[in-house]
């Protein structure tokens, strides 16, 4: 991988809310800034946000954490409470009303009611201005008072989007939002300047619902005297029809798509790619999507949730994926999924069975199913489908095939020999003849190859599979 020339160190950031799963949005967002910095020798930080105490648990910051490790996304360093930084947040409050960039506000919530009732009766803004911005402090009462943000009230404040172009935002639609609440708890706006500055972020990559927020937060950068982060505001994902993702469109949380069989790396690639281009490449790996991504090849549109061009990279994937590397993904996705765990006898012949099991796969279900047959004991239980392909006639095929079989010297070309010697005796084709063999090895219709199933079993498994449906 080629290493790009930058003049400052990159160091990006993610920074969820553990107040519920996390969201394919989510895990995109974090992959973008997982790539933006490996890919330019960078930094990649996480900091959970848990500053809203009632919707935060602890559950949802392990979820958060399991499913970024599912994924293969490492970050540096420890994870960093945003709720734990408080005293830092409203040290920053005070400093900034200490320089006169904020002033104590000690309006109830009643009066900025009452203010905002008579603005909409006069037609006018309802931005609440407050009478304490420009007050003499000798007039200030004792009591609960914010802190706010002196905001410059003209002018513009312009954001230059590394995906969204020239964002300007007039001042005076912005109000002087609070820093510092009266219980002397900081709000999340302020919260999120002074972390990603005392973190050194350097590029702020994230929701495009988030852009709003971006005009507020860089008064703040300019209150404090700090370097501006470059912003990189990324479209959300919809569903297939257009609309915001939702439940409604199937799996949101990316820990059921773990759970739905798909490989990591087949996420990665089809989340890298979800809104993000370089040239038409669909597939590549992870060394490539480092290499390649840029900030300038993300699209202002919004992407659309494909599962089946998902599924058709994620079968890529596992087609390249090493057999050893595979078994320890699929016994993680068993665990995921609720299903049984693979005894040590299984897990050998599943590796055995790979080669054969990972042609056409496009998620690890359908990996497990194409190795079913190396998986079963006898007798073998058998689908709707694989009965009605056992009836007397295809028995009585099995029992003479059984019989031929017996001095076979178990090569593929030998064995698939002797059933094309039993079908011309017969005067059917091999189809008819392998149909039966099929069920009689899986208990199903649809299997690789009964020659590869039978050179991989071994004589005595095969025989005695055959001999239990034989007539």
């Amino acid at each position: 991988m080629s290493q790009k020339p930058m003049s400052q160190k990159i160091v990006t950031r993610f920074a969820p809310s553990p107040t519920g799963y996390l969201h394919i949005g989510g895990a995109r967002t974090a992959l973008f800034n997982w790539l933006y910095a490996r890919g330019h020798g960078g930094t990649f930080l996480l900091r959970i946000e848990d500053t809203d105490r009632a919707r935060s648990t602890p559950e949802a910051t392990a979820a958060i954490l399991k499913g970024l490790d599912w994924l293969g996304l490492d970050y540096d360093g420890e994870v960093v409470s945003q709720f734990e930084r408080a005293p830092r947040h409203a040290e920053v409050a005070r400093e900034m009303l200490a320089r006169g960039m904020a002033y104590k506000c000690f309006s109830t919530q009643e009066e900025i009611e009452a203010f905002r009732e008579a603005a909409r009766a006069e037609g006018k803004s309802t931005l609440f201005q407050s009478p304490w911005r420009d007050a003499d402090p000798g007039t200030h009462p004792d009591g609960a008072y914010v802190i706010r943000l002196k905001a410059p009230r003209e002018g513009v404040t312009v954001i230059e989007d590394k995906v969204q172009g020239k964002v300007t935002f007039r001042n005076d639609t912005l109000d002087d939002m609070v820093c510092l609440r009266s219980d002397g708890t900081p709000t999340y706006m302020l919260a999120v300047v002074v972390d990603d500055h005392d973190m050194g972020v350097t590029h702020v990559i994230r929701g495009d619902d988030h852009l709003t927020n971006a005009a507020r937060q860089v008064q703040v950068y300019t209150a404090m005297g700090w370097d501006v982060p470059a912003f990189a505001h990324i479209p959300l994902i919809h569903g297939p029809d257009g609309k915001k993702l939702s439940k409604r469109h199937g799996a949101v949380g990316l820990e059921q798509y773990q759970a739905m069989g798909y490989p990591a790396a087949g996420m990665r690639n089809y989340l890298a790619r979800l809104g993000w281009s370089h040239g038409d490449d669909e597939f590549f790996t992870d060394a490539q999507a480092k290499d390649w991504f840029e900030l300038e090849g993300i699209g202002r549109a919004p992407s659309r949730l494909d599962f089946k061009k998902l599924e058709n990279i994620c079968g890529q994937h596992i087609a390249q994926i090493p057999d050893a590397d595979l078994m320890p993904q699929i016994h993680a996705y068993l665990e995921a999924a609720g299903e049984a765990s693979l005894s040590p006898h299984q897990s050998d012949a599943l590796l055995a069975a790979l080669p054969l099991a990972k042609t056409g796969a496009k998620t690890f279900g359908q990996l497990l199913e194409k190795a079913r047959f190396a998986l079963i004991s006898r007798p073998v239980a058998m689908d709707e489908k694989a009965e009605k392909a056992l009836d007397s006639v295809s028995r009585g095929i099995l029992g003479e095939l059984t019989q031929r079989l017996q001095n076979a010297s178990w090569t593929r070309e030998d064995l698939e020999a002797v059933a094309a010697e039993l079908a011309q005796a017969q005067g059917i084709g091999l189809g008819k003849i392998a149909a039966p063999i099929r069920a009689a090895l899986a208990g199903r219709t649809a299997t690789p190859s009964v020659f590869d199933m039978m050179e991989l079993l071994g004589r005595d498994e095969v025989l005695a599979r055959l001999e239990d449906q034989a007539a």
